[in-house]
């Protein structure tokens, strides 16, 4: 290509539908023994096709939802909005190898996943938790463990000494304990044996983890280049080791054990395939009212098997014991039962329960749930119960199951829970998509299943809960988004072979608007990561006809590279300016500058391609002419003479060599400030 200048010279002179189970508005439910009567009614009802499930009469019976409680207040039935939107992020798998070569990598791994006391060393999180640490050392990473952990977790591995060799020889790698001592961290790295990992001591002796101290997590990460979080179920807390550190790191990647996690969760909350049935354990529905509200809004069916249903059953009038009714709970109940009533969905909960007696422990008797005897106390659902939730189970071709399936926890094993697992093994031979959250769930599973490989399994059910009640998951917004990208050159240019200008920051877009109605030649690109601003470009480009402009909204630190390595043309110029104007932080301009940006932007410019730095900060000018110059990789070198370019006594250009300034630019000149401008040209003699 000939040089850039000569070619552009003119540049510097003028510049759902869902599937119900109901054909009406119906529920199953339970009636005090007054309603009994009608018992023999419902069998002639159920055989008749009113109900798609066979359920055996006096076990559960179907009523319209308003004859059975009456709902005086609304409900919003919108609750489910998308959750099943996830942000783009970097993966490991997908993360440029060479990138590692060299770096200082810090590996926030899952401690419950690698030094648990339940820990299956077989299993596929075991597998990809440690697959991750060796990836990064064999790529040539200088690789440094971070965790914390407790007796909870394993009361074997409570010192980073015994933590250290315990890895060590699950990584068949050399595995260093080492002191918080973030002065010493770098030269540490730098100076250990070259086959070893080092591995930081318990975070959980510190406040700042817990706190997300920022001068802790700037710590933790001195002399960090790169942060690879793969402690996906520690990622709906928000800890300096997990949130924090990301703000240190030039780039922030999933492990491949965090990307495994996310892809179960997001299996998880799919509705792909139909019937798709919750089975709900555990208590506390206020606090997990919003999730239930979710749940309700996207299933074809709730199954409540642990204290909750109480909840739902007190809801509706029924008899429950004072002790077992949750307080505050009535209302996000009721709104639950609005929701499914809205949709036609049945709600499932037990009619007998196996209850204990506490002066006779070892003793266990079957109530009616209409009629439990005073000093019994239900701890599982009865035996009628379990057939209709069977019968229900059968018709599905999607399950989540979610939490413990007791309603207390005494020694006596009633087989409830193992029951419905063995239901459940025998749907996932018939290729019905099961998902078990929860550590007592997963481990009633795996004890009864046949092939555990049929199943999607999530140990820790906070993080699913989390997700569920509408929360953004803290450890999961904390790695760069919007990587890696793929972008439909053909759809936003009609010459997309063009050589290409990219303006990293574009704000409002005037300044390539400008450029791109003055130079027909060239495509112009903007990367600016407010998504208002972007729309409102991309909308102006629409508008105006312009075929040669347009704009992504993205973090363009962490995804220069994969968007620009596929443009089809060459990369000609890319200009940096006045980036994140904050007259009370002005140093906060220069984080966006970060080093993978800068060497993405050296190994994809065509030779005498050329970088435009501008600022009306001195000291933001002078920090990015540094950086650059020291990430430049040698192939960039700030050219001291433009024709048509005059240069200041300090070695700045005194104007524009574009003739076109963006928005701030404008802004500062009119009220008189100065301006701190340089070029770079990539130097075709660098290898």
């Amino acid at each position: 290509m000939a040089q850039f200048l000569d070619l552009h010279r003119s540049l510097f002179l003028n510049n759902s539908s869902s599937h119900n189970f109901l054909s009406k508005p119906l529920m199953l439910v339970q009636r005090r023994s007054l309603f009994y009567q009608y018992y023999a009614s419902d069998d002639a009802f159920l055989k008749s096709g009113g109900f798609q499930f066979s359920l055996q009469a006096g076990h559960w019976e179907v009523v319209d939802h308003f004859e059975a409680c009456s709902l005086s207040h609304k409900v919003k039935v919108c609750e489910g909005a998308k959750r099943d939107t996830f942000p783009h992020i970097q993966t490991l798998k997908k993360f440029p190898k060479e990138e590692l070569f060299r770096k200082v990598v810090m590996v926030r791994f899952d401690s419950i996943i690698l030094l648990g006391k339940e820990r299956d060393q077989h299993s596929s999180s075991f597998t990809s938790a440690l697959s991750t640490i060796k990836y990064l050392h064999e790529a040539g990473a200088k690789v440094i463990l971070a965790s914390n952990w407790s007796e909870k977790i394993s009361s074997k591995l409570l010192t980073a000494e015994a933590v250290a060799e315990f890895l060590a020889l699950a990584l068949q790698i050399k595995v260093v304990p080492m002191k918080f001592a973030t002065r010493q961290m770098h030269s540490m790295t730098e100076g250990r044996p070259k086959s070893s990992i080092l591995l930081l001591e318990n975070l959980s002796e510190f406040k700042g983890e817990f706190a997300n101290c920022s001068k802790f997590a700037e710590q933790l990460s001195l002399g960090v280049d790169i942060f690879v979080n793969d402690a996906f179920f520690q990622s709906h807390k928000i800890l300096a080791s997990t949130v924090g550190v990301s703000r240190f790191c030039y780039a922030c990647v999933a492990g491949f054990h965090f990307e495994e996690s996310l892809c179960l969760l997001k299996e998880a909350v799919r509705t792909n395939k139909k019937p798709y049935v919750a089975i709900i354990g555990g208590g506390n529905l206020l606090n997990k009212a919003a999730a239930l509200r979710f749940l309700a809004s996207r299933c074809d069916g709730l199954v409540f098997v642990g204290n909750m249903a109480f909840q739902i059953m007190h809801a509706l009038g029924l008899p429950v014991p004072a002790k077992l009714v949750e307080l505050g709970a009535l209302e996000e109940a009721l709104n639950i039962i609005q929701i499914a009533n809205s949709r036609s969905m049945p709600i499932l909960f037990p009619k007998d329960f196996w209850c204990i007696n506490n002066h006779l422990p070892a003793q266990l008797e079957i109530f009616p749930a209409n009629c439990m005897s005073d000093g019994w106390e239900p701890v599982d659902f009865g035996p009628n119960s379990l057939e209709a939730v069977t019968s229900l189970l059968s018709k599905c071709e999607k399950i989540i199951w979610i939490g413990p399936a007791k309603f207390s926890l005494p020694n006596q094993e009633t087989g409830g829970a193992s029951k419905v697992a063995q239901v459940l093994d025998k749907l996932s031979q018939n290729n019905c998509d099961i998902t078990v959250v929860g550590n007592m769930a997963c481990k009633t599973l795996i004890r009864e299943s046949r092939n555990v490989l049929f199943y999607k399994m999530i140990k820790n059910a906070s993080v699913v809960w989390a997700f569920l009640k509408g929360r953004k998951l803290p450890g999961l917004m904390a790695l760069d988004r919007a990587y890696p990208f793929e972008v439909d050159w053909d759809s936003m240019y009609t010459v997309p072979t063009r050589p290409l200008v990219v303006d990293i920051g574009s704000g409002n877009g005037l300044f390539l608007f400008n450029m791109a109605r003055r130079m027909k030649d060239l495509n112009f690109l903007g990367l600016e990561i407010n998504q208002k601003l972007v729309s409102r470009c991309l909308d102006s480009v629409h508008q105006s006809g312009i075929q040669n402009g347009y704009f992504i909204a993205t973090n363009a630190t962490s995804t220069f590279r994969s968007i620009v390595s596929l443009y089809p043309g060459e990369l000609v110029s890319v200009s940096i300016q006045c980036p994140n104007p904050d007259f009370n932080k002005p140093e906060h301009r220069w984080r966006m500058l970060q080093r993978s940006l800068i060497e993405a932007i050296a190994d994809l410019l065509t030779p005498d391609g050329k970088v435009f730095l501008q600022s009306d900060i001195e000291a933001v000018a002078v920090r990015m002419k540094q950086l650059f110059l020291k990430y430049g990789k040698g192939k960039l070198a700030v050219v001291h003479g433009l024709e048509h370019a005059k240069i200041g006594t300090e070695g700045w250009l005194k104007e524009n060599p574009f003739g076109v300034r963006s928005d701030w630019e404008q802004h500062v000149i009119d009220w008189g400030g100065p301006m701190y401008r340089l070029m770079f040209s990539k130097v075709t003699s660098a290898e």
